[in-house]
């Protein structure tokens, strides 16, 4: 049986983006990232939003670039360790995905979702703060890993859903040098 996991960068006041939907605050550190990447390179399966699979199907097609500086090892890490698993991507606008080893679902099924996590050896990850609301809302989710930044935004899309009531347990904290923090919560 595998493991659903929500894992997201967030601001200090708990925005994964701000009100206009800016997220350059979230880039993580090559020493953040180092930890992203490890914790990626558990992944079986991801579940995706559309808009986080839109931001991260760039990774895809990272050679020696992203952006327009040459993309450090970490990165170039975090591409091929994406490249090498399974995704899900829940829409309802999306007419189609172009990224090799990823099916496209226009609903959320939690008895589907429940499933898959049970059949799937290792962690199932999901990404977007939407869809992650979905799954918390179903109580899905075994595990919750917030990369708390620095700073406070104002205002935003929220990394956990307004209005749920959930019981967590600290199962670790972590620090980083850049002032970020991850918190992991176990939610059973």
């Amino acid at each position: 049986m595998g493991t659903l996991r929500y894992a997201a960068i967030t601001s200090l006041d708990g925005y994964t983006a701000d009100a206009d939907g800016v997220f350059d605050w979230a880039r993580p550190s090559p020493e953040v990232h180092a930890a992203v990447n490890e914790l990626e390179r558990e992944t079986r399966v991801s579940l995706l939003g559309r808009r986080m699979y839109e931001v991260l199907k760039v990774w895809q097609d990272v050679t020696d670039t992203l952006g327009e500086a040459p993309a450090a090892p970490v990165e170039r890490e975090y591409a091929e360790i994406w490249r090498g698993y399974d995704k899900v991507v829940y829409s309802t606008t999306l007419p189609g995905v172009d990224t090799p080893r990823t099916r496209l679902e226009h609903s959320f099924d939690p008895a589907a979702v429940r499933e898959l996590v049970e059949r799937t050896e290792g962690v199932v990850t999901i990404g977007g703060a939407g869809l992650a609301a979905h799954a918390l809302r179903a109580g899905l989710v075994d595990e919750v890993q917030l990369f708390v930044s620095p700073v406070a935004v104002g205002g935003g899309t929220a990394a956990m859903p307004e209005g749920l009531r959930l019981n967590l347990i600290l199962d670790g904290v972590d620090t980083f040098s850049d002032g970020v923090v991850r918190l992991v919560y176990g939610t059973r």
